[in-house]
């Protein structure tokens, strides 16, 4: 009798919606509703925030802020000098990556620096938009460089955050209703591209690469068809990661595709340069 009875509704609520019934929207079934949403929603944010343009900050989340990072090197160094003599190898790898980490800790500073003065010229724009606001990963280093140097300069910036079993961290200077929280990297990957005006790209490891050279392609292949100017921030390090003129040399891009690439290393020429490219382009353009 008991078996009979759970099998109709009696004086339960009634069935569930499909839109309100959680099991179903995470399954694999409901993969294109969830797609769907984050292709949507953060849309419909920008729009009610008045969001058009964004300069879009890549760069490694393992950058740390220079005072941190010297921390950690005395630190180390500390340790080393303590170490009996069977964990001496094992504590100068230590100090050897924390004196790297200084080094990196360079470009932590230099973005925040420049989203800091990037933010503050967006201001004076004045036409009732938020224009070009910093946009990030959304996480540390260098994706945190940028939401704070945007923070400090009393402005507001994206983050766009995508779930990962590690590392990734949202960081505490995003602004609360421009933090957006991805699963699908392809959805993520769009909304960069989408409203970007200018892109910034400071050291990084493979996900910065992959960032860097899937915007090449669309830009190469015309994909993307707006203005979109691409800062390779840190000569020193992109000389020695990627060998650029070596493409040209084994005839697989045009000597003109390097074209598409501009190479900084002062906070103040970087910054000079895309104010008078995003004027040109997007302020008096409009």
């Amino acid at each position: 009798m008991t078996e009979n009875r759970n099998r109709y509704l009696g004086n339960s609520e009634g069935p569930v919606k499909a839109y309100k019934d959680l099991d179903f929207l995470n399954s694999a079934k409901a993969r294109p509703v969830r797609v769907l949403c984050e292709f949507l929603e953060p849309g419909a944010r920008f729009d009610r925030h008045k969001v058009r343009d964004t300069i879009v900050f890549f760069g490694s989340a393992r950058s740390l802020p220079p005072d941190e990072a010297r921390e950690k090197l005395r630190a180390a160094e500390k340790d080393l000098e303590a170490a009996p003599s069977r964990e001496r190898k094992q504590a100068l790898a230590a100090v050897e990556r924390a004196r790297r980490a200084v080094k990196m800790a360079r470009y932590y500073e230099d973005a925040r620096r420049l989203a800091e003065k990037l933010t503050r010229w967006s201001r004076t724009i004045g036409d009732g938009k938020k224009r070009f606001l910093v946009c990030s990963g959304g996480g540390g280093g260098i994706m945190e460089a940028g939401c704070r140097g945007a923070a400090d300069a009393g402005g507001d910036s994206v983050g766009l955050n995508i779930s990962l079993p590690f590392e990734q961290r949202p960081n505490p200077y995003q602004t609360r209703d421009l933090a957006f929280e991805f699963h699908y990297f392809f959805i993520r990957k769009f909304w960069f591209v989408y409203l970007a005006r200018a892109v910034v790209i400071f050291p990084g490891g493979f996900g910065t690469l992959d960032e860097l050279f899937e915007l090449l392609t669309l830009i190469q292949t015309r994909k993307v068809k707006k203005h979109v100017p691409i800062v390779v921030y840190g000569t020193e390090y992109w000389k020695d990661v990627i060998d650029f003129d070596a493409f040209v040399r084994w005839g697989a891009i045009s000597p003109e595709d390097l074209d598409l690439l501009h190479f900084f290393d002062d906070v103040d020429a970087t910054y000079a340069f895309l104010r008078d490219e995003l004027t040109r382009h997007y302020v008096r353009g409009r």
